[in-house]
């Protein structure tokens, strides 16, 4: 796994640390090839420069973020911001369902908008095929 990522999992306390260990295991093995490094100081897989799923630790737990994940037609997530992300919150490991987090990482690969290319289309999402 990326240093920076290793040492982001360091500097968090063993609860968050326990669930993004377990989220990027995961993440890694259902987002072969991703290249993964730290953007806007927390963890983010991409798939040919455009940001797909990430965690960030947050005061409650660790929150981990779809960026087209409002696509994925998934209660569970809930919808954050104005474009097309969607997450969830973990609080333990034991809140992570494994079988939910597989189906929504293939779900990540095939259902992606195109926010490498956001700010050169003056904010307008564009779904990539």
């Amino acid at each position: 796994m990326n240093a920076e990522i290793l040492a982001y999992h360091a500097g968090l306390a063993e609860t968050d640390k326990a669930i993004c260990e377990a989220l990027a295991t995961e993440i890694n093995k259902g987002l072969k090839g991703a290249q993964c490094k730290l953007y806007h100081g927390h963890p983010v897989w991409f798939i040919a420069d455009n940001p797909i799923v990430g965690y960030h630790k947050l005061k409650a737990g660790v929150r981990l973020l779809f960026w087209s994940g409002q696509t994925f037609e998934e209660a569970t997530l809930k919808n954050e911001g104005k474009f097309k992300a969607a997450g969830i919150s973990y609080a333990s490991l034991n809140d992570i369902k494994a079988a939910d987090l597989k189906k929504w990482l293939k779900k990540a690969a095939i259902i992606q908008w195109d926010y490498k290319n956001l700010i050169k289309r003056k904010g307008v999402l564009e779904r990539l095929s």
